[in-house]
């Protein structure tokens, strides 16, 4: 196999140590995945150019005070800015999740991240476009006390974007034990439309959780509940705050909103069925806003909201809900854990997010009509594509695949081999067949593609399940920019993709991070024409 990287050492760490439920204190432990590859940063050459913006980002172990009482062990991301910008980093008071990110497109950035964890990590920047070497694959990651430089120049569209880690076998606890951020990028087309912006522009990541008697996060890890379904919480966190709530004027806001859970898929709405007008995606602006009675948000999916608080009262209350649907389900999961630790079902109705509206009232704010100019879907008719690429996401043997196969760290096959500059349609199909003893079980899956952003083109789904799939189709969020998509059971997804700048190694796997931890991942490589 070709290899677009320098490789100039190698060391396998067996982890190990199993459990059925454990709790953050100090060392956070539960399911580990199969060996792991540690390369260090010294083998990472990147191009010296001017840098406008270096930071230095550490991960930590912490505590925080989320509820009354005994504060929380948590793990998190810190920042400092050794040059540059200082407005770059935003941090939310009180809050275990990392500083929000605040950059521009064209900027060249340049982060040195330090890992002080009792275990490897890496960060993968997700949505963004960058060189194969800065992309924070699981075969990069660091020891305690090693450093892994970054460097690269911001070139996608603005939008919402995060980071989180990459670690393989161990993403899915690294993330719910706290390190996650946002990654805002701004660019000249967003700023000359005059959307919401300073305290008029909110970010809102909503995470589930589940906490014992001491506050501590609890994590179900090696369960049938963790590998199987994902990890699902008992409460639902924003921002990391229990029963959260924001105080606003009666005016127009710009709502950034990222499914940050590790598993649970969101059916957003106002309580009230007001609509909600969506303004970007994963990729950022569409060219126009659209309405939609409800946005069905799976993990790693963003969705921005424009909304006028002008329409309501003052001095009144909505919520932000998650509207019922024929979630994901398995026979007999429900109370397994007893009912302390029970989850709140998958497809429940429950609220996320109370709005306060004062008295303060400013008229006249609309909506533009036209939001960006530009959509690779116009030139379908003018694009050379090749034959779609299968990507079929299953199980065997009790282990979540990608067209039967698991991940393995380096290793690609030759239908994982795409050419740089090449458009390809890839049909992205979720086939939940051979689940022998939970064969009553079918899981959504959403899908992430790392590196690129795509555009869908269209989708089907197989009589059988019309049933689920209509519970949240009225929601997709299929135009503009994706990198991730909701593949709901016996449906098929078609997307156009297309391989430009940057040659290597990236991934394509299913970001229910259990899923992910348990092997539903895989490597593609991009080569030269």
């Amino acid at each position: 196999m070709k290899k677009n990287y320098k490789v100039s050492r190698r060391e396998f760490l067996r982890m190990a140590g199993l459990t059925a439920l454990t709790t953050i204190s100090g060392k956070f432990i539960s399911a580990c995945g199969p060996l792991i590859q540690n390369l260090g940063n010294d083998e990472l050459v990147s191009p010296r150019q001017p840098v406008d913006l270096h930071i230095n980002l550490k991960a930590r172990t912490d505590q925080t005070q989320i509820f009354s009482g005994q504060p929380t062990n948590v793990w998190r991301y810190s920042a400092e800015i050794l040059s540059g910008n200082s407005s770059s980093t935003q941090t939310i008071p009180g809050s275990y999740l990392g500083p929000i990110f605040r950059l521009n497109s064209g900027q060249r950035v340049k982060i040195d991240f330090e890992n002080d964890l009792p275990e490897e990590t890496i960060i993968h920047w997700h949505g963004m476009h960058v060189p194969a070497e800065m992309d924070g694959h699981p075969k990069d990651v660091i020891r305690r006390g090693n450093v892994f430089n970054y460097e690269y120049t911001i070139s996608n569209r603005a939008g919402t974007y995060w980071y989180h880690p990459h670690p393989h076998g161990r993403t899915g606890p690294q993330v719910y034990a706290g390190l996650a951020g946002l990654l805002i990028v701004s660019d000249e087309q967003e700023q000359a439309l005059g959307l919401p912006s300073g305290e008029y522009d909110i970010p809102l990541v909503i995470q589930d959780r589940t906490f014992d008697q001491d506050n501590q996060l609890v994590y179900l890890s090696n369960s049938m509940m963790g590998t199987m379904t994902g990890f699902l919480g008992n409460q639902i966190l924003v921002n990391g705050f229990p029963d959260y709530s924001i105080s606003v004027d009666r005016r127009a806001y710009r709502l950034r909103i990222l499914n940050g859970s590790n598993s649970r898929i969101y059916k957003l709405a106002w309580d009230d069925g007001t609509p909600l007008n969506i303004i970007a995606t994963d990729g950022g602006l569409l060219q126009k806003p659209i309405s939609l009675p409800y946005v069905t948000l799976g993990p790693a999916e963003r969705v921005e909201i424009w909304v006028n608080f002008n329409q309501w009262a003052a001095d009144a209350e909505h919520h932000l809900i998650s509207l019922p649907w024929a979630g994901n389900s398995t026979p007999g999961m429900d109370g397994m854990m007893g009912n302390y630790f029970s989850p709140i079902p998958d497809g429940a109705e429950f609220e996320i997010l109370r709005v306060l509206i004062g008295e303060k009232s400013f008229p006249g704010e609309v909506l533009p009509d036209q939001l960006s100019t530009y959509s690779w879907l116009d030139e379908l008719d003018s694009i050379n594509r090749k034959s779609p690429r299968n990507w079929e996401f299953g199980m065997n043997r009790m282990q979540w695949t990608i067209n039967n196969r698991m991940f393995e760290m380096e290793q690609v096959t030759k239908d994982e081999i795409v050419r740089k500059g090449d458009q390809e349609t890839w049909i992205i199909e979720n086939r939940n067949s051979g689940m022998g003893m939970m064969g009553g079980m079918q899981m959504a899956h959403p899908v992430h593609i790392h590196g690129l952003q795509f555009q869908v083109i269209e989708r089907q789904v197989e009589r059988e399940f019309e049933w689920v799939w209509q519970s949240v189709a009225e929601g997709f969020l299929d135009l503009g920019w994706k990198d991730t998509i909701l593949v709901m059971p016996g449906e098929r997804v078609k997307v156009l993709i297309r391989f430009e700048d940057f040659m290597g190694l990236y991934l394509i796997h299913c970001h229910n991070l259990e899923h992910e931890d348990q092997g539903m991942m895989r490597n593609f490589l991009i080569e030269s024409i």
